[in-house]
């Protein structure tokens, strides 16, 4: 699979509007109410990842999760991206949570 180009990737985002493109990485910085609940929300997209066979980048510490997506094999966001993008999505229009500012967590 082949990486998107980044006129590719914005204009899918804009049906993905808490994503952001940092450099190879779809990126969004999230806070929950609680340990428990940032748990709850990996563990969730930890049962999407092994669905779907993609798998995050991210980094958690307490309440706050930072997920990072990129495709390693394509040196960049592919469709398996955006497809995991959107389970997440999907998981959070029902849970509560709050979009953080961008923090850079990964370098290429």
């Amino acid at each position: 699979m082949s990486a998107l180009t980044t006129e590719q990737i914005q204009e899918r985002l804009i049906a993905h509007s808490n994503w952001r493109l940092d450099e190879i990485w779809l990126a969004r910085d999230l806070q929950f109410a609680d340990f428990e609940a940032a748990w709850q929300f990996m563990s969730h997209v930890a049962e999407c990842a092994e669905q779907q066979d993609h798998h995050p980048n991210w980094y958690n510490v307490y309440n706050t999760v930072q997920i990072r997506l990129s495709s390693h094999d394509a040196n960049g966001v592919t469709e398996r991206d955006l497809a995991l993008a959107k389970s997440i999505d999907d998981y959070l229009a029902n849970v509560p949570h709050t979009d953080l500012p961008a923090t850079p967590i990964f370098r290429t």
